[in-house]
């Protein structure tokens, strides 16, 4: 298929193949939901932990004595139902990822792209590359275009005007190909690539 290419001004400067393998296949809500599930899950960090009772400071000795206290007997200060003990069934450490095979991974990959071409929602611009790093200038033009909520992918290497310009405006995300992934594609109304960046998407899924 075929899809025009525009500039910042939104001027067709031609046009551009786009896959048919990649950008015309019929996407599927499973996979695209256990594509997300897996990306996820890889990056939370599990680092929530509490202490158990083994990892409270303190000595074992016996809180009061046994009798004529006129308390309930108890043992260890740092026992669960303790003022500062242990906590019993708390978080520890652990991993939260998941396997989820390449190639699983990659048609996610290639169906969050032939859902913004089905959609509708898929631009491609000749470059990226900004003359200065001016945030408003860069905001009238993403105005002029009716851009609110959009990804930027770039090919190896972002253009630095580009990058500073884009870093402080809300719902506005630039990423190179190869930081390219379904959620950042599905939480984006709109998403652009660059004419490199086409041929690096397809380089990548080939």
């Amino acid at each position: 298929m075929q899809i025009d290419v525009i500039n910042f001004d939104g001027k067709s400067v031609g046009k551009i193949d786009l896959a048919d393998q990649i950008f015309g296949i019929e996407p599927r809500a499973d996979i695209l939901h256990r594509v997300v599930t897996w990306q996820r899950a890889k990056s939370r960090a599990g680092t929530h932990a509490v202490k158990t009772v083994s990892d409270v400071a303190g000595s074992g000795k016996k809180a009061f004595k046994q009798k004529k206290t006129g308390n309930a007997r108890q043992g260890e200060r740092y026992n669960v139902h303790m003022r500062g003990g242990g906590v019993v069934h708390g978080p520890v450490v652990r991993d939260h990822s998941i396997d989820l095979p390449k190639k699983i991974r990659a048609l996610g990959l290639k169906m969050a792209l032939s859902s913004k071409v089905k959609d509708g929602n898929l631009i491609v611009i000749d470059s990226e590359k900004l003359a200065s790093a001016k945030t408003g200038t860069f905001a009238k033009q993403l105005k002029q275009l009716d851009l609110n909520s959009v990804l930027f992918v770039g090919a190896d290497d972002l253009d630095e005007n580009f990058r500073k310009s884009a870093a402080n405006i809300a719902n506005v995300d630039a990423l190179p190909t190869i930081g390219l992934n379904v959620l950042d594609i599905l939480k984006h109304d709109k998403l652009v690539l660059t004419a490199d960046a086409v041929k690096a998407v397809e380089a990548r899924l080939a």
